[in-house]
Parts: structure tokens; sequence; C-alpha cells
């Protein structure tokens, strides 16, 4: 059984809290509470299967008296009508946390399945498929899980982790250079190990990040399939490359010809589709 981290356990408390309130008065009403049975996860559509071990989680904070039988795992491929997994035991916290467990292995595999569409696109290339932090609010940590089970690359999962000097943040320090050198000496004096990447519009401004140096990733944000070849020719490999903005699964194949190391995506996580998977109770 997988350790889940404490803010993972606090959002599935608070999801199942919003969902069950002080009690299931429809489940209640029908089942008397001793009943059991079973119930099957079943696939409505193609996708890649991802939340497993959460699923099992979140039906054991309902009632611990509930097995559950997986017959997939996390990567594998569904098709229509696949049993992903059964549920065993008393049937009334089966049906209690039927809608708070699909919301969230239905938005994982939703996740998983777009990632993997991206992957395979780039699977003849050397470029690889980052996400954003564009997820939803408490759960990135399972949206960015999932981009790895969909075959994906996690980009900073909180500004802790890197470094990334945008648009913004060069404005206020006064410049492209400045804004470098402000990092650099902040990271050198709190002996941080955080890479530095900075976001650059122009070849312009990627002459400036070049003639600085210190980096260790440049983000090609909005550019033009030819200024992305002339930025990679340019970089020469001296830090990695990353493409961002205007990102579509039809376009990948054509950026990632550019040469870039890296192409970032927000629509991996914020605007997914829910993937069609049913809980079933077993009448046999």
């Amino acid at each position: 059984m997988q350790h889940w981290p404490d803010h993972v356990k606090n959002i599935v408390k608070l999801a199942l809290d919003e969902d069950i309130g002080s009690g299931d008065i429809t489940t209640d009403a029908i089942y008397g509470g001793s009943e059991t049975g079973s119930a099957i996860l079943v696939s409505r559509e193609e996708g890649v299967l991802a939340g497993m071990d959460l699923a099992g989680y979140i039906q054991h904070q309902v009632s611990e008296a509930v097995s559950c039988l997986p017959a997939m795992k996390d990567g594998d491929r569904l098709t229509p009508g696949m049993a992903i997994a059964r549920f065993e035991g008393p049937l009334a916290p089966i049906l209690s946390a039927e809608r708070t467990l699909l919301n969230f292995l239905q938005r994982m595999c939703g996740i998983a399945t777009r990632t993997d569409q991206y992957v395979n696109e780039l699977t003849a290339t050397r470029t690889r498929i980052l996400d954003t932090r564009k997820t939803a609010p408490g759960h990135r940590y399972l949206d960015k899980m999932a981009v790895r089970i969909g075959g994906g690359t996690n980009h900073r999962m909180r500004l802790d982790d890197r470094f990334l000097i945008k648009e913004n943040h060069i404005r206020m320090a006064g410049g492209i250079e400045k804004a470098i050198l402000l990092c650099s000496g902040y990271r050198k004096r709190h002996r941080l190990k955080a890479g530095i990447e900075i976001e650059v519009t122009s070849l312009d401004e990627l002459k400036q990040v070049i003639n600085c140096g210190v980096v260790d990733y440049v983000m090609l944000d909005n550019m033009s399939l030819d200024e992305m070849k002339e930025a990679v020719r340019q970089v020469d490999g001296r830090f990695q490359t990353e493409a961002s903005g205007n990102v579509t699964v039809e376009r990948l194949r054509d950026i990632a010809g550019t040469g870039v190391d890296y192409i970032s995506s927000g629509s991996l996580t914020h605007s997914v589709r829910a993937m069609d998977i049913s809980l079933l109770v077993d009448n046999r």
C-alpha cells in the first residue's frame, strides 16, 4: 500500500466530508447496513489507468471492511468494458465512497491519457514533454503523479524547486542580466542546488542570456518555429531548452523538430477531460 503525504490525505478527507455530509441518506434508506456483496470498477473508454492505489485508499477511509482487489495497475491501457478492480464487503460504504473515488480516479486517468497521447507524438524525437504548475488547487501531487504515469516529465512541483525568471521578475529586477545575477547570488548565499531557468520571448533577449551565462535552462516562450530553431543553434548546448506557449498535440512534432530538449504544456492538467469510469454493483 502506497504511503500518501499528509496533504493528499487532507484533500481526500475534505472531499469525503463535502460529499457525504452527515450521512448517505439514500443508501441508508435502501440498505440495512448488513448487506454484503461486490462492485466492479469498469472503464467506458480507451485510456491509461492512473490512481488505482488512491482509489483503494479512499474506499478504506470510508470503511476498512471493504477489500479492494485490483485487476490492473497504474500505467495499464484501458478499453471499453474492461474491469479495473473489484470491491468486496459491506455494500453501503462502497456506494457512499463511489462519487469521491471516481472524481479522483477519473481526473488522474484523464491526465495520464492525455499525457500518453503527447508522449506518443514525440516517440521518434529526443524531446520530452513537461507539465506545469497549472494544476487543480490541492491536487498538484496527484496531477503530477498522473503525468508521470502517462510517461511525461514533471517540471517544478513548487516555487522552491527551481528559479524561474519570467517577464515580471525581469521588470522588477530592471533587466535580464540583473535578474539572473540576483538569482545566482541568492542561490550561492543560501547554498541551494536549485537550477536557474529564464523565459525569453525573442532572439535579442536570448543573446543577453547567453552573454550573461549562469543559467541552466532557457524557456523559449511563444516563439515561431524558425526562431526556436535559431535559438537552439545559438544556445549550442550551453543549457537546456524548453519550448512553451501555443502548444497543441498537432504542433508537437514540428516543435520537437526545432531541436528543443523539452516542450511544456499546461493543457496536460489545467483543462483535462475526466475519463469515463463507472462503479457497478455486481448482482450475480
